[in-house]
């Protein structure tokens, strides 16, 4: 009766059921995963929020396939706004930007323009889990190439697996810019390989930059909405609001085309069409995306303090120890943490729950290559993230001591 694309295996795993069995017995649980902004004590401007979306044009529907003008050029104008200092500033072109209602339907939208069924993309490993499932119900196969670790150099494309993964079937591939969780950017060099790469192989690049504004240094990183000239290599890059204003409740996100000649033309009318058909961003949504876009700054620089002072004291915290070391990283709300990898990641992160209420998540959830890996969120109250970071450090030490 059901398509074969939804055949998940919707068995919880062993972490999933222990921390339900944990939350059932009413035990606190001291989270440091936590992901969603609106929940860690940000504070918003929640009168102007609310304002932007009462505009009585909301009450009038104007559909518009790739979103409102409006909307679009404030997208525009964010790219212009935030260009890195060593590039020229840029503005992309209102009509290759597309307006969906999240960066999963943004996805999904470059899978269906892309993709035939068991066309292959590939895709970044470690990355964030939920590439799997947006595919599946594309009828897109993934194809992970590698991101290594260098102690002296960080995180980078493994150009040889990229090259190696590529088939006569692979239409693009996924960057993740910076990564979810490694916090890694796809550097200039990586970037220019890539746009070779692609044009060589009739492959679009798909960059995914939720997470482009959480820079830790302070450097803005330049967009690859932001290539000029156009790149050699049709590319299509995702965000919203979700991130970079922190209202993943409001439902705004965006994709921008950039591209050469012909093939970004073709493009832009094939999208429309897709865009046409599903109409999914609503109208008070779309009028309020200047307004929403303007409280970026007010969220990012709380998030950036936020970020920055839990780096610090869980940096500290490290160097009273030395069995659990962390991973550089260049960006984002996650830290990587080393531990010694006598057991799985999952045992570790359910010893830490049942033991002492401390929620981490274990490394083989985002295809870490082998044991020895969790993932902590930086985005948490500093106090209780003190707290947990301490207590979850203490029980470390107990484990592998």
């Amino acid at each position: 009766m059901f398509a074969r694309r939804t055949e998940w295996n919707l068995a919880a795993n062993r972490f999933s059921q222990a921390l339900t069995a944990h939350r059932a017995a009413g035990k606190a649980v001291l989270d440091l995963s936590v992901s969603n902004p609106t929940t860690v004590g940000i504070q918003y401007d929640s009168a102007a929020i609310r304002a932007a979306l009462s505009d009585p044009q909301g009450m009038t529907y104007q559909p518009e396939p790739k979103g409102l003008l409006s909307a679009r050029q404030a997208i525009a104008n964010y790219y212009a706004e935030r260009h890195a200092p060593s590039q020229p500033k840029f503005s992309p072109d209102t009509e290759n930007i597309v307006l969906t209602a999240s960066t999963s339907e943004a996805y999904s939208f470059v899978f269906k323009l892309l993709c035939e069924p068991a066309d292959e993309v590939l895709i970044p490993a470690p990355s964030y889990p939920l590439f799997e499932f947006l595919a599946a119900m594309e009828d897109t196969r993934l194809v992970p190439y590698t991101l290594r670790y260098h102690n002296d150099e960080g995180w980078g494309m493994d150009q040889g697996s990229v090259e190696r993964a590529i088939t006569s079937r692979t239409r693009a591939i996924i960057v993740v810019h910076p990564n979810n969780p490694t916090g890694s950017y796809v550097s200039e060099d990586e970037k220019s390989q890539l746009n070779k790469l692609c044009a060589a192989h009739d492959m679009a690049v798909i960059a995914d930059e939720v997470f482009l504004d959480f820079e830790h240094s302070g450097n803005p990183r330049p967009s690859f909405a932001a290539q000029h000239p156009a790149p050699p290599a049709l590319t299509f890059t995702l965000s919203g609001l979700s991130k970079i204003a922190g209202l993943p409740q409001i439902k705004v996100a965006w994709l921008v085309m950039n591209g050469e000649g012909k093939i970004l033309s073709e493009a832009r009318s094939r999208l429309e069409i897709v865009a046409d058909t599903f109409l999914s961003v609503g109208t008070p949504a779309q009028l309020a995306a200047p307004a929403l876009l303007a409280q970026r700054h007010h969220f990012q620089d709380q998030l950036r303090v936020r970020i920055s002072g839990n780096l610090r004291r869980l940096d500290a915290l490290l160097g009273a120890q030395q069995l659990c070391s962390r991973l550089e990283s260049e960006a984002g709300w996650y830290a990587i943490l080393r531990v010694p990898a006598t057991q799985p990641d999952e045992e570790v992160a359910i010893h830490l729950l049942e033991r002492r209420g401390v929620l981490v998540h274990p490394g083989h959830f985002y295809d870490f290559p082998h044991a020895g890996y969790l993932v902590v969120s930086l985005i948490g109250p500093p106090a209780q993230f003190a707290s947990a970071a301490e207590i979850m450090l203490e029980e470390i030490g107990r484990l592998f001591g």
